[in-house]
């Protein structure tokens, strides 16, 4: 009986989606991509305001920390990103297309 009982609670397991996301980060922001330059590695968001940044809403261009991380996105998405201050060069240094 303690197998059946196992056996079913496994295959219950696998069987339910994951409902639950993971929180937000708060050094996260939202956005939408305007213009994607994989040349100059530049990338223009308009975004909400940058609390690690201390930055309020507004459009302009960053700098892509990695070029990869331009092949995931294009314009007219809307993205979760982190943007750091590195060297008084603003960079994207993740980005993900939001759900």
């Amino acid at each position: 009986m303690k197998r059946i009982f196992s056996t079913l609670t496994v295959a219950l397991a696998f069987s339910i989606p994951a409902v639950v996301q993971a929180a937000p980060s708060p050094d996260m922001a939202d956005g939408e991509v305007r213009k994607v330059d994989k040349d100059a590695a530049k990338l223009t968001l308009k975004h909400g305001e940058i609390k690690s940044l201390d930055m309020p809403p507004m459009t302009m261009v960053f700098i892509a920390k990695d070029k990869a991380m331009l092949e995931k996105v294009k314009a007219g998405d809307r993205v979760t990103f982190k943007a750091a201050n590195e060297g008084g060069k603003l960079m994207v240094t993740d980005i993900a297309v939001a759900p």
